[in-house]
């Protein structure tokens, strides 16, 4: 009788280099991150305050800007839609004509920013943003209701 075959060694699997997966998922990455954020910079757009503008007026004369601030000196005419103001920072001051239709929540003293550009020392806006508190508060009673309702005629 002959002795029992050795059992075979196990075969060695072939290792494979991690790199070029490594690589592949760096590169997409990458790439996904260029496509988001690459050209955010050019999508941002904030707006200066009147002080702001006047201390770098030569860097932005000429060209569309936005303008942020608190609303003075109201004149609207809702037959021809022209609306002049002035807009205020408390330390700089600039006349503004818009025209076109105005939200209810634009009054005095009330923060906006506009779009638009300087041609000479009036500021021509061609977008009017109203900013409004973010509080709601729901009228608990009918009365309440009523005045609510009579306050925004």
């Amino acid at each position: 009788m002959s002795p029992a075959p050795a059992p075979l060694a196990r075969a060695r699997q072939r290792r494979r280099n991690p790199l070029p997966v490594v690589l592949g998922v760096l590169a997409l990455v990458g790439l996904s991150a260029f496509i988001a954020f690459g050209n955010l910079n050019k999508s941002l757009e904030y707006f200066v305050t009147p002080t702001e503008y006047q201390q770098q007026r030569a860097k932005l004369e000429g060209r569309a800007i936005r303008i942020g601030g608190l609303v003075r000196s109201v004149n609207y005419n809702p037959q021809t839609l022209d609306l002049k103001f002035v807009v205020s920072d408390g330390g700089a001051s600039f006349p503004v004509q818009y025209s076109g239709a105005v939200s209810d929540l634009f009054r005095e003293n009330q923060g906006v920013v506009v779009r638009g550009e300087f041609q000479g020392d009036t500021f021509h806006a061609q977008e009017l943003i109203v900013k409004h508190s973010e509080e709601y508060n729901v009228p608990q009673t009918q009365t309440e209701l009523k005045d609510m309702l009579q306050q925004t005629q």
